[in-house]
């Protein structure tokens, strides 16, 4: 399978080139609107299309790649159910599978950064196994950190984050060897603490990230909402621009 990372330092976002190398079945998560042409030169650069283009969730702090990238390969665009935005695409609901040749995708609905929200474990069937090997947790578990509640709501930071424990407790049930792939990292305003680390583990999560700690959702979601920082500048032009999903939207 192959695998490969895109870092932007400018927004501290992370996407990811991804796909089955023998099937010929590519597909970029959480497309950057900047790097359109790097995830495209890459995969060219080794002779396979991208046929998929995932968003774990509607994204505020960047304009989206996935208009254009679709426009440009024809790949089908997968979004959590109930994303609400106002694109044909394909709504993936908890459990649903994606085959990519031998690299499977499968969403886990993990809301509370933002209602409608996927993680996506991956597993590779070259591996002898469809155990998953890697998850892209988009916003919702960070490096050292979780994701924020209150980018997509409007007066109930709480309830989310309330919600986002849950689905925290969700990506804990992956084994501990599961490598943990976020969409952010340190520099990021989607959280307080994150590491400049892009890459870990469910397991090195679990004993190090100390959100991870709290067992109770309440005492978990007030210590979320502490020292909130401030929202991404453009926020609202950013996720109208997203869910209108027009291709070469203004950064």
């Amino acid at each position: 399978m192959l695998l490969h990372p895109f870092l932007n330092d400018a927004t501290s976002c992370a996407s990811y080139l991804f796909g089955c190398t023998s099937h010929g079945a590519l597909a970029v998560v959480d497309p950057h609107a900047d790097l359109v042409d790097r995830y495209l030169a890459s995969a060219d650069a080794v002779g396979h299309p991208i046929v998929a283009v995932f968003e774990t969730h509607v994204q505020a702090d960047h304009v989206s790649g996935l208009p254009e990238l679709v426009e440009r390969t024809g790949a089908i665009p997968y979004l959590p159910a109930g994303a609400g935005v106002e694109f044909a695409h394909h709504a993936l609901d908890d459990s649903a599978l994606v085959e990519l040749g031998n690299t499977h995708v499968r969403a886990i609905a993990t809301p509370g950064h933002a209602p409608a929200h996927n993680a996506y474990a991956v597993s590779d069937l070259r591996r002898g196994s469809d155990e998953p090997w890697l998850v892209f947790t988009g916003d919702s578990l960070l490096i050292g950190d979780v994701g924020r509640p209150d980018l997509h709501v409007s007066g109930d930071p709480l309830g989310q984050a309330r919600i986002l424990h849950e689905s925290l407790r969700r990506l804990l049930e992956l084994p501990d060897g599961v490598v943990v792939l976020p969409s952010h990292y340190g520099g990021s305003v989607c959280g307080r603490g994150l590491s400049s680390n892009p890459i870990s583990s469910i397991g090195f999560e679990r004993a190090h990230n100390e959100m991870l700690g709290y067992v109770d959702a309440d005492s978990f979601a007030e210590a979320l909402v502490k020292d909130t920082p401030e929202p991404p500048p453009g926020q609202a032009r950013i996720v109208a621009a997203n869910r209108r999903g027009a291709a070469g939207a203004p950064a």
